[in-house]
């Protein structure tokens, strides 16, 4: 039956080709050079407020600043860094108030052990560097036994929380049964608050595990293999993630804000792509169930190490707009489809990148991608991109929060709950809209009044989890409330 199924999908996968090369490539866009002299990079990113001042990161541990034409040193963590197999200074993120606090998060496996434990950690700038005195550790990951399979991205999220992928630790078919481990840190996206809390050098925020026992708090989402690169739609808060594949599949997985896949198990080592796959690991006899991922393509056959990227959002990419765009270690093309339609639309978008190992986005939503060998490349639509520059640099937004409650948590069943939702600071956000979600079904949108509330009226049929979420302005942050949960009042019974 699997060798039917499979058949079936080469035919299927054969004709979406089919149909891309007949239609030919979209042909408008090109690469332009950013820079130059870079050292092996694998990663690049902008100043928050400021897209013309670029982070380029090289994996030996040193991170250039690219602004003005110009490049000089921004940090040095070599010292500290290991390029043992996959690792290095692999991704950094710089905070959604940087201008104001200087800090940027950085992700590195480090020297102390060989293989080398995966590190997260804040630097603060000063001026126009981060001096490695700084730097303040947050995770330590141990990483035993293997060298690959580091993950290696760090992006905030809408909600102002900082998400962290990992992979399962090395080897073939996760031998140490990581991934579908809750108490794992590795196969993971995990997410924390980068502030610290009590003894903790971090925070824990509302993650879907918290309360499980033997989970670890940190978890987020599980079942991964290699999640190298992931991004946030920065239009829409959608969660894309490029998962590295083993001997059939690379995969990218899906998650929608603003549930943005909370406890998702997508499936490794249990599935690779939509196929059951033959591993030890026990938890697969009882796992799931398992969200597959949205576009998959074969492995060997179109690539070998899917390069994760960004749905396009900035200025000038023509008809790339909304488009995913993603690439391949072993190809070098760069691709892309419509999130609508990601088999049927499919397509090389004309553009070749030697030894492509990341793409990256600015502040503005300019696209760029990576080459191993040195080069870092604008991606550039046939329309001239207007964005803000150093001269008058737009301003980092700054962190909201919305909270949620509920005059009473158990009503008569069928009858309606009074759920009131707030936003804070209060300044600025009178009028916005506020959405209030049951699960991941949205129910309704309202606007705030002069006090920055907003009230619904659900009904309440059966035991439900409600969150309000509010969408970024040009002055806040997105944001989304805790869970809250109201159930009907059990029937009194007579006597």
């Amino acid at each position: 039956m699997r060798l039917v199924i499979r058949a079936a999908g080469k035919i299927a996968f054969a004709l979406t080709l089919l149909l891309a090369l007949s239609s030919g490539s979209a042909g408008a866009a090109s690469l332009e050079p950013v820079g130059g002299g870079f050292e092996s990079p694998i990663f690049v990113t902008s100043d928050p407020g400021n897209p013309d001042r670029l982070f380029v990161v090289e994996r030996g541990g040193t991170i250039q600043l690219v602004e003005n034409g110009e490049v000089k040193p921004f940090a040095n963590l070599s010292p500290l860094v290991s390029t043992e197999g996959e690792g290095g200074l692999l991704s950094v993120a710089p905070a959604p108030d940087f201008a104001a606090s200087g800090r940027l998060f950085v992700f590195y496996t480090g020297k102390e052990q060989s293989p080398p434990e995966i590190h997260v950690a804040e630097l603060v700038a000063s001026g126009s560097s981060a001096p490695l005195a700084s730097l303040r550790n947050l995770l330590t990951i141990p990483h035993p036994n293997l060298s690959n399979h580091y993950g290696g991205q760090l992006q905030f999220g809408p909600e102002g929380n900082l998400f962290v992928s990992t992979g399962d630790g090395g080897g073939t078919n996760d031998p140490e049964q990581n991934a579908q481990d809750l108490g794992s840190r590795l196969g993971k996206i995990l997410r924390l608050h980068p502030n610290p809390s009590g003894l903790l050098p971090y925070t824990v925020p509302d993650n879907p595990f918290v309360a499980t026992p033997g989970a670890d708090p940190l978890v987020w989402s599980y079942g991964l293999r290699n999640p190298f690169r992931f991004s946030f739609d920065n239009l829409t808060g959608d969660l894309w993630i490029g998962d590295v594949g083993q001997d059939d599949w690379e995969e990218v997985d899906f998650a929608a804000w603003p549930v943005l896949g909370s406890g998702a198990n997508y499936g490794w080592s249990c599935r690779e792509g939509r196929d059951s796959n033959t591993t030890s690991d026990p938890a697969c006899g009882s796992a799931g169930p398992f969200v597959g991922p949205v576009f998959d393509y074969p492995n060997p056959g179109q690539g070998c190490a899917i390069i994760g990227g960004y749905v396009a959002r900035g200025p000038g990419l023509g008809d790339l707009y909304g488009r995913y765009v993603y690439g391949d270690l072993c190809v070098g093309d760069i691709r892309s489809f419509a999130p609508a339609a990601p088999f049927a639309t499919d397509r090389h978008e004309g553009l070749h990148v030697e030894n492509l190992n990341s793409f990256g986005e600015d502040s503005c939503g300019r696209l760029y991608a990576v080459s191993g060998e040195g080069p870092v490349y604008r991606i550039r639509g046939a329309a001239p991109a207007v964005c803000p520059t150093a001269s008058s640099p737009t301003r980092a937004l700054e962190a909201s929060s919305v909270g949620i409650r509920a005059l009473r948590r158990k009503v008569q069943r069928n009858k309606r709950a009074m759920i009131t939702a707030w936003v804070s600071p209060c300044k600025g956000r009178r009028g916005d809209p506020v959405t209030l979600w049951r699960g991941n079904r949205k129910i309704g949108t309202r606007r705030f009044d002069q006090v920055c509330t907003a009230r619904f009226r659900p009904r309440i049929s059966r035991r439900s989890a409600f969150r309000a979420t509010v969408k970024a302005n040009e002055t806040y942050t997105a944001a989304i409330s805790r869970k809250l949960t109201v159930k009907p009042k059990k029937k009194q019974r007579r006597r």
